[in-house]
């Protein structure tokens, strides 16, 4: 079977399941593991340059009003049927964050044939799981994930465990930082798993738009800068905007030097390293029950002076 993955975290599933042999082309944001990506054609290309951009122009640009409502993908349809794929694996979750169903279906038009569109849209950590199970079923590896969908089940059980009992501080998850959004979907589910309480994310749904005045008035205890599709250096050079913004040197979190940064792999793709994200929150939330250190630059916390982020372990 030949596999076209048009979703990270869907070729994050694919690798595994150990089913990369499989799998002969990927979307332009899939990056793990590296080195498969690196040797696989790129099927798409991104109509805004985000490199460029700052988080403002980008929110603006990736918009409604800003994209006026067409994709913000294109689909090499020639590539595709030169790959001749028997299942493509893509989204429906959002159009702004990676290639999405209609993009494909376009796309697809063309080929002269009907592979497999495998669509994953889950909002919850279980469904991430299933997802696993429901990838291998489709791509004639079902006895693949059961041991793979155990241990990741097994590791959300130890770090459920190990933070029942201990003090639940107000968590704020802020998914983008200019305009403030808070987390969605997944990431307050993992926030009280391990250990806290969002309550100002939208758990299963979409994360939104909030004024910043909510933020100072819900006075978190820790923050966590998760912008989804920045690496870790973008939100670091980016730390000084949201440092100025009004009421941050009152808000307790920056008092107590508990804010942090985490890579967005660990929590904006619906994939098994949700788990890995999993972890750094409880190590974040409660580094004296959860003392194992983090992968190497995976997260950031806010230096002494509170001037910046630095690697956090």
């Amino acid at each position: 079977m030949r596999i076209v993955s048009l979703l990270p975290s869907a070729t994050e599933i694919v690798s595994l399941l150990g089913l990369s042999d499989r799998l002969v082309g990927v979307s332009a944001d899939s990056d793990w593991p590296p080195d498969l990506v690196r040797q696989l054609p790129v099927l798409n290309t991104v109509s805004i340059d985000t490199s460029q951009l700052s988080s403002a122009e980008i929110d603006s640009a990736a918009s409604g009003d800003g994209h006026r409502g067409a994709s913000l993908y294109h689909v090499d349809a020639q590539l595709l049927r030169s790959l001749r794929p028997d299942l493509i694996l893509t989204q429906e979750i959002c159009e702004v964050c990676a290639v999405s169903r209609r993009d494909v279906e376009l796309a697809t038009e063309t080929l002269g044939y009907t592979p497999r569109v495998l669509s994953l849209s889950p909002v919850t950590l279980e469904q991430v799981l299933e997802d696993v199970d429901l990838v291998a079923r489709t791509a004639n590896a079902a006895d693949r994930s059961r041991p793979l969908v155990e241990h990741l089940r097994k590791r959300i059980e130890q770090v459920r465990s190990r933070s029942d009992g201990l003090p639940r501080p107000r968590v704020c998850c802020m998914e983008w930082l200019d305009p403030p959004y808070t987390a969605g979907h997944w990431v307050p589910e993992m926030v009280e798993m391990a250990g806290g309480r969002d309550e100002l994310g939208t758990r299963g749904a979409p994360s939104h738009r909030i004024r910043w005045q909510e933020v100072v008035d819900y006075a978190p205890e820790v923050i966590v800068l998760i912008p989804c599709s920045l690496e870790l250096d973008r939100v670091a050079a980016e730390f000084e905007l949201v440092g100025s913004l009004p009421g941050w040197d009152q808000l307790p979190a920056v008092r107590a030097g508990q804010v942090f940064a985490g890579h967005t792999h660990l929590f904006s793709r619906s994939g098994p390293r949700l788990v890995d994200g999993l972890e750094a929150l409880a190590r974040m939330l409660h580094p004296q029950r959860f003392t194992e250190p983090l992968p190497t630059n995976q997260a950031l916390k806010v230096s002494s002076d509170g001037q910046r982020l630095e690697r956090y372990r």
